[in-house]
């Protein structure tokens, strides 16, 4: 099944449902008139030249109609280019011009920002507005006036592409995950194999639909949910709303919930709705992960996975680590679950070999769930796919339950006087110190050890701790050899636009007058 027929699903048993409510202006959206607009506007893009094929942008907040306007190009068997609004322009104009983007469709919130990158990108036929007749130009509104109330859509091809996805891009231009309906279909059966997804969902649609909330916000249609829109990630914004609007599922970057646990109201809101408050994208602080389960309650829930296999290569659910007394099994809860029923997952070595449980090695998988690859780019497809494997990059061991525990990335160990050491499970021990928000580890150019190992945090407001104490704490935890050698405090960590703490922009600033450079 593709995206738009789960969507049909939903249309079809849960007509009346609200498949969409935007906290902007708090507009109601059914399933039955989603699917009315989803006609039309596949309809329009197709007589206007744009049918299955076309790559087509949408540029614009977390709101109902960017949602609409995507089952649209879903059923007229387009491919959808997430643009993040969060982006620089000459950022989205790369993006756009790569992955030969045909049509740019944009919230009229963002016209200033859709006409410079229309100017600068010449392969772009058209910019379209979704939601005004204010603003110059062309507007979505006369594309659809004659446009046919339904569109047929073509038949299911096994490789149909839904979407080109960037990669992080945290370490140098974004790449373009081809990525096949097929795969997210993988996805969805992941996600409801190992997660509740009942009737009356609502999910709130809070980090950007261009990241993984899109998607995740899609599986709740089959069973006719609820997606509240939220166009910004204020953290008491978040609070309020789970408890106004009874929110039972949503997703968040670690990040994002760090700030929410910091905020000084957090323990004022009923959060009893709640069913899965799920955390991914990047690595979780095990300290803040329990002290979220205090907060929220057993509900906090992780998935791991990458663009180049979409959010489902291992879950855990809070049955995985709660033990049947309601005390939490740590080991469980430091992992990031099992992998999931519809992937192979093995730890393997440098030489592509297996490993046996127990030992530390890169993750991969082999399953549906995988995409075909990177757009235009055979070379990098291949370094990742070996063998029918996607080797993800991150380093991790295997229980003898199953449980997968990430070490770290592979690029991000630091070889310190000849150990090697692995960023995660220091800043895991910072992270637990009460003062601290978050941190992040880096090896840093040292004449003596090669790499010195660097911790540069981010402290909690109105908090304080100095570079001796976290010195000090870390060696009688982990050991000398592990310990920072020294302690940057910041305001605030860089961050790219989807959340993810920038390694290599950190690392930049103390690399930059080496003779040579790890990143």
């Amino acid at each position: 099944m593709r995206v738009i027929d789960f969507f049909d699903q939903g249309a079809t048993l849960y007509p009346d449902n609200v498949a969409f409510h935007d906290l902007a202006d708090g507009a109601n959206t059914t399933y039955e008139e989603a699917l009315v607009i989803s006609h039309k506007v596949a309809s329009a893009l197709h007589k206007k030249g744009f049918g299955k094929g076309s790559k087509i942008g949408i540029l614009g907040p977390n709101s109902n109609i960017a949602f609409e306007v995507l089952l649209g190009i879903f059923r007229a068997e387009a491919i959808w280019l997430p643009i993040n609004p969060r982006n620089p322009i000459d950022i989205n104009v790369d993006l756009l011009t790569r992955f030969d983007g045909d049509l740019l469709l944009y919230h009229s919130n963002y016209e200033k920002e859709a006409r410079a990158i229309a100017a600068d990108t010449p392969n772009l036929q058209h910019i379209v507005c979704i939601n005004s007749t204010d603003v110059e130009g062309e507007k979505l509104a006369d594309w659809m006036f004659d446009a046919d109330d339904f569109h047929q859509i073509g038949d299911e091809m096994p490789d149909d592409i839904a979407a080109i996805f960037p990669t992080g891009g945290t370490t140098g231009k974004s790449k373009g995950v081809i990525m096949s309906h097929k795969a997210i279909e993988t996805m969805f059966t992941n996600f409801y194999s190992h997660f509740n997804y009942y009737d009356n969902t609502c999910h709130l649609v809070v980090a950007p639909m261009t990241h993984s909330a899109g998607l995740i916000g899609a599986l709740h249609f089959a069973r006719g949910g609820k997606n509240v829109m939220m166009a910004a990630a204020d953290p008491e914004g978040i609070l309020n709303t789970i408890e106004a609007q009874k929110i039972t599922h949503f997703f968040l970057p670690p990040t994002v919930m760090y700030m929410m646990l910091a905020h000084e109201n957090v323990r004022n809101y009923n959060y009893s709705s709640l069913q899965h408050f799920l955390v991914g994208a990047a690595p979780t602080s095990l300290s803040k992960l329990k002290e979220a389960i205090d907060v929220f309650g057993p509900v906090m829930t992780e998935a791991f996975g990458q663009s180049e296999a979409p959010a489902a290569i291992c879950a855990k659910a809070p049955w995985d680590y709660m033990n049947a007394d309601g005390s939490i099994n740590e080991s469980r809860l430091a992992s990031v679950g099992r992998p999931c029923v519809m992937n192979q997952v093995a730890i393997m070595d440098d030489n592509n070999q297996a490993l046996p449980k127990g030992e530390a090695g890169e993750i991969c998988v082999k399953s549906n769930l995988v995409n075909p690859g990177y757009y235009k780019n055979d070379q990098a497809t291949a370094e990742v796919q070996i063998d029918g494997w996607l080797h993800t990059g991150d380093v991790g061991v295997m229980d003898k339950d199953g449980y997968i525990t990430i070490v770290d990335r592979k690029k991000d160990m630091i070889i310190t006087g000849g150990f090697n050491v692995f960023p995660n499970e220091i800043e895991q021990f910072i992270n637990s110190q009460p003062a601290v928000q978050e941190c992040a580890v880096v090896g840093i150019p040292d004449e003596k050890w090669g790499e010195a190992v660097k911790a540069v945090i981010q402290l909690k407001p109105g908090e304080f701790l100095s570079e001796e104490e976290v010195i000090t704490l870390t060696k009688k935890a982990l050991g000398s050899v592990k310990a920072p050698k020294s302690v940057d405090f910041v305001t605030d960590l860089p961050r790219s636009t989807v959340g993810k703490v920038l390694k290599a922009d950190i690392r930049k600033q103390y690399w930059s007058t080496s003779a040579r450079n790890v990143n």
